[in-house]
């Protein structure tokens, strides 16, 4: 039984993809199978398909870090035929066949049970990013940083786990200042919920190690020089919360705002967070994301566009998120 997948290659150093017919057989071990209805292209997607990060790392593979969809059959206890689950991060896309295709087999410990109030198009335009948001935010509030104690930060605001950040804290009550290289998109941003918007080249270059204090808390996807900057400029006992590195891996700044300023630089991770965190995680954002926000920020392609769409990702042209109907 063979159904439509994404399958990635290399060759030397070239990555490559191509649509095929994938057969059921083939699927790697797990004790759920799934017939997905969507995945979504998340930045690690693109570093994966277009061969620019090691993210892939056995060949070949279907890459796709996520998806969502129907239990088609289960000898797990916790997943039942018929369950609507979502999947994020563990081993797709790296070790692991992911959701870029039409169907998945996986271990029923990497599943989530979806929200009622979500459906399965709902999941994916949330996906990574937006759970990866949903952590970020949780973290914030761990570290004491509410609504009351001054502005929150969002680096990378028009990508996709930027503007679900600035719809959750807007809606949690925060100010939003929203970083963004594309200032064309202020009126995207400021109708999820941002208060101001400003660019991000006051950030991203080289600046002092201890700067004048502008916000009580941040999260940050860019990583580098504009992390530096975030942190010189977070108040006293504020937190930043740092899952991306779109600008680089370095962190090139210094020990004074942990000892002058107490600040704390929490690390997110999406991949390997334990099941009662991303059940905590869902569930939040089942009660604290609004889906008219959600679906302002969302456009849906097909699975033979995804390919074509990683450039764009990648140099951060791409607005919101991007859903993927593996059946369309």
């Amino acid at each position: 039984m063979t159904f439509k997948a994404l399958l990635a290659t290399k060759t030397g150093v070239v990555v490559s993809t191509t649509l095929v017919n994938f057969d059921e057989a083939d699927l790697m071990p797990g004790d759920v199978t799934v017939a997905i209805d969507y995945s979504t292209v998340n930045y690690k997607d693109a570093m994966a398909i277009s061969g620019k990060g090691p993210v892939i790392r056995q060949f070949p593979l279907i890459p796709g870090i996520d998806f969502s969809g129907i239990v088609q059959a289960s000898s797990h206890a916790g997943f039942a035929v018929g369950d609507r689950v979502v999947a994020n991060g563990w081993g797709l896309s790296q070790t692991h066949h992911g959701g870029f295709a039409q169907k998945a087999r996986v271990s029923g410990d990497w599943l989530v049970k979806l929200p009622e109030v979500f459906s399965t198009r709902d999941a994916m335009a949330i996906g990574t990013a937006g759970y990866t948001a949903m952590l970020s935010v949780l973290a914030l509030e761990h570290a004491g940083v509410t609504p009351d104690k001054g502005d929150v930060l969002v680096t990378g605001a028009s990508g996709g786990a930027g503007s679900i950040a600035i719809a959750l804290l807007s809606h949690l009550g925060y100010r939003v200042v929203a970083s963004t290289g594309r200032l064309d998109e202020t009126d995207y941003l400021l109708a999820l919920g941002a208060s101001e918007v400003i660019d991000r080249r006051t950030l991203s270059e080289p600046g002092a190690p201890i700067a004048r204090e502008r916000w009580a808390g941040a999260i940050d996807s860019v990583g580098s020089h504009t992390l530096a900057n975030v942190l010189a400029q977070t108040c006293y006992r504020g937190a930043v919360a740092a899952f991306g590195l779109a600008q680089g891996v370095d962190l090139p700044g210094s020990v004074l705002p942990f000892i002058l300023r107490n600040v704390t630089l929490a690390g997110i991770d999406s991949v390997n967070a334990p099941q009662a965190l991303r059940l905590r995680a869902w569930a939040r954002l089942a009660s604290d994301l609004d889906l008219g926000k959600l679906s302002h920020a969302t456009r849906v392609i097909g699975l033979a566009e995804v390919p074509g769409l990683a450039g764009s990702v990648l140099r951060g042209e791409v607005r919101g998120r991007t859903v993927v109907d593996v059946n369309a």
